[in-house]
């Protein structure tokens, strides 16, 4: 089994700016949200082996109100590290041009990580997790949510693209 956990709020969501790689903060309400969802995991009864978390301190930040909360051993894995947008970090969220570049599974962007790039890390995780067996929280970030989402789920083009999950949201996935 697999939790999902996206970040709570940063700096450059308020601002709507994209992250990507770059390392922005939680903001004081990212941390209130962190703890906020880390008692609703422990009130859900959700026992995991262990909090996998992105090595950028939104994700490391939130697992560790989590892992407090529910006494859930942590650790780091470096693939769990938001896609590299290259030079789209820093520019508009809901910009157009981004959004339609997202549908360009092979576009770097200039300096970034393709699609393929960062599903191809992502599915490698989640094959080693599903052989390993055991359960499992993720914390990580809206481009990983959109990757692992398709591992568990059939989506076209424009649903991956458009698809998107709000900061510390829990989304549960059962490997068949």
């Amino acid at each position: 089994m697999i939790w999902f956990v996206r970040h709570g709020e940063t700096v450059w969501n308020v601002e709507n700016k994209i992250c990507g790689a770059t390392d922005s903060p939680l903001t004081e309400r990212g941390h209130a949200q962190a703890v906020e969802t880390g008692e609703m995991i422990k009130k859900m009864g959700i026992k995991a082996d262990a909090i996998l978390y992105s090595p950028l301190s939104r994700a490391k930040d939130t697992a560790a109100h989590i892992s407090e909360i529910c006494g859930i051993p942590m650790r780091e894995e470096i693939r769990l590290i938001e896609q590299r947008f290259g030079k789209y970090e820093s520019t508009p969220r809901d910009g157009k041009e981004f959004h339609e570049a997202k549908k360009q599974f092979l576009n770097r962007y200039d300096g970034g990580e393709s699609m393929f790039q960062m599903a191809q890390r992502i599915y490698n995780l989640l094959d080693e997790l599903k052989e390993n067996g055991g359960d499992y929280i993720l914390v990580a970030h809206n481009g990983i949510a959109r990757v692992v989402h398709s591992y568990f789920n059939e989506m076209t083009n424009d649903e991956y693209a458009s698809f998107g999950v709000k900061n510390c949201s829990v989304s549960e996935y059962r490997f068949e």
